[in-house]
């Protein structure tokens, strides 16, 4: 049985973390770290964690677990991959974004070359049932040669424009963005922040693919809404278009139509979300079991979608096309804040 335990449980994505672990048949949670005691004594009564830690780092080299769950902000995602590193950790599964800028951009980069811990980000919605369904369709050729791929989420691209960036992966797999074009607007999401997650309040990106496949990027208030009303929240979708036809998805529903005929439906995102989040933990486990078995969602992957965010603000403070991959300018939040505020 894999043991498991995960760093951050003061906020409310780690009770997702922890639900998840009902579906979970190859892994257990065994212990939490967090700061504040008082939230920690509260989550591990909770969930039934005996093993409750204010240090990760004794966490780490007294529980010896085989996987951890990284829910703090960006700016401490670094240090606690070398801290698992240097305690031998096997495998780490950190929230997204990955990077806010540049600079750690560069810095996971390096770590990464060396490292032998697995790690991977929390994009869970690349294992919903229905989305991964419509993902294998579009692998196995249902729609044809890919043509175009539109994606979107109500939030600014540190909070869900991961998600969709790694939407565009997931249905056009096995190839590298080779260019984007892009602009940006709205100060807001680049004030000082606990969490840290500094963006732009909204973006547009067109980005090429080695493939030809080209794919439009919208976050923010310029992306659809696809309900009536609702948080920003809860406005994720991609559109995948082929010679055949298309498949559309978004966090409530989804759609195809393929020669001709068309289907449709509606899903619960909280049902699809608990077990998808449990499916994405079962492939980690996969992974530690076969070195083969390498995760979709691994820091490489993930390295090269947030190069096209970074790309996007390069883009639009030089206002021109940038060739990825590429070397971001230093402090690029800097300069955005500068610009729009």
């Amino acid at each position: 049985m894999t043991k498991c335990a995960i760093v951050g449980v003061g906020g409310g994505r780690a009770r997702g973390l922890a639900e998840a672990y009902e579906h979970v048949t190859r892994g257990r949670l065994a212990a939490v770290s967090t700061r504040r005691r008082d939230k920690l004594e509260e989550f591990a009564a909770a969930f039934g964690v005996s093993a409750t830690y204010t240090d990760y780092r004794e966490m780490f080299e007294r529980e010896k677990p085989d996987l951890v769950h990284v829910n703090t902000p960006p700016s401490a995602r670094l240090e606690i991959f070398e801290a698992a590193e240097s305690a031998g950790v096997p495998a780490v599964l950190v929230e997204k974004p990955l990077a806010i800028q540049g600079e750690d951009y560069l810095a996971m980069q390096a770590f990464v070359r060396s490292a032998r811990v697995k790690i991977v980000v929390n994009h869970q919605l690349h294992f919903h049932p229905r989305r991964s369904r419509l993902q294998q369709q579009v692998r196995d050729g249902a729609i044809g040669n890919l043509r175009f791929i539109e994606a979107s989420a109500g939030m600014n691209p540190a909070y869900q424009g991961t998600h969709a960036l790694q939407a565009i992966s997931a249905f056009n797999p096995g190839t590298a963005p080779v260019s984007v074009f892009g602009q940006v607007s709205g100060a807001d999401g680049l004030a000082e922040t606990p969490r840290h997650h500094y963006a732009p309040d909204e973006c547009t990106g067109i980005i090429d693919y080695d493939n030809g496949v080209s794919a439009l990027l919208r976050c923010g208030a310029v992306a659809p809404r696809v309900i009536p009303g609702g948080s920003d929240n809860v406005h994720k979708r991609i559109a995948v278009y082929g010679e055949r036809g298309f498949v559309h998805w978004n966090m409530h529903g989804w759609e195809s139509r393929i020669d001709g005929v068309c289907e449709r439906g509606e899903h619960v995102y909280a049902e699809e979300d608990i077990l998808g989040q449990a499916a994405m933990t079962e492939a980690m486990i996969d992974w530690l079991e076969d070195d083969t078995a390498v995760h979709p969602l691994n820091i490489d992957a993930a390295l090269s979608d947030f190069s096209v965010i970074l790309g996007i603000y390069e883009s639009a403070l030089n206002r021109a096309v940038v060739s990825l991959p590429f070397t971001p300018s230093p402090d690029l939040v800097g300069r955005l804040r500068a610009t729009l505020g």
